[in-house]
C-alpha cells in the first residue's frame, strides 16, 4: 500500500488544517481543495528538493524542511516553503529543461531519475504555481496511506 499526496492551495495554515476534517481522502477530487489541486506519488520533500536544487542551485543538504501543519493518525498536512513554488512562475522553457537535467544528475536523492519525466513534472508544478499565485494561496500537501 502506497502513500498518496494531494497538493492544494490555501490562504493560511488554519484553513489548510481544516481541509481533511471536511472530507474523506477518497472523496477528494480536483476542486474541493481549491484551485484544482494535484494528486501525485512524488513526496513533497522530493518536490521541494527538485525545484530548489535544479532551479535555485541550493545544495541538496541545504533544502529546508517542510512545516507540519497537522499530524493525525489517518493523515498529515504539510506546508511547502514559498521558495518551492515562487521560482517556477518566472522561468522559461530553457530553465525548466536545465532544472530537469540537473535534478536527473544529483546523486543520493529520491524521486524520478529520468530527465523527461522531471521536465513534465516541473511543467505541471509551474501551472500549479501560477494558480496558487493568482489565488494568493500557499502550497500545502495532504498525505495519507
Amino acid at each position: 500500500m502506497g502513500v498518496t499526496y494531494k497538493y492544494f492551495g490555501a490562504p493560511d495554515g488554519a484553513t489548510a488544517a481544516r481541509v481533511p476534517i471536511s472530507m474523506r481522502p477518497e472523496e477528494l477530487g480536483g476542486d474541493e481543495l481549491g484551485m484544482g489541486g494535484m494528486f501525485t506519488k512524488i513526496k513533497p520533500e522530493t518536490m521541494a528538493a527538485m525545484v530548489l536544487t535544479g532551479i535555485e542551485g541550493v545544495p541538496l543538504h541545504k533544502v529546508p524542511p517542510l512545516e507540519l501543519v497537522v499530524l493525525h493518525p489517518d493523515y498529515a498536512v504539510v506546508k511547502l516553503p514559498m521558495t518551492v513554488v515562487d521560482p517556477l512562475r518566472d522561468i522559461g522553457e530553457e530553465a525548466v529543461g536545465a532544472a530537469a537535467f540537473i535534478w536527473s544528475t544529483v546523486p543520493d536523492r529520491g524521486g524520478p531519475r529520468d530527465a523527461f519525466n522531471v521536465y513534465r513534472l516541473l511543467h505541471e508544478w509551474q501551472d500549479f504555481s501560477h494558480r496558487l499565485h493568482e489565488a494568493g494561496h500557499q502550497a500545502y500537501c495532504l498525505v495519507w496511506p
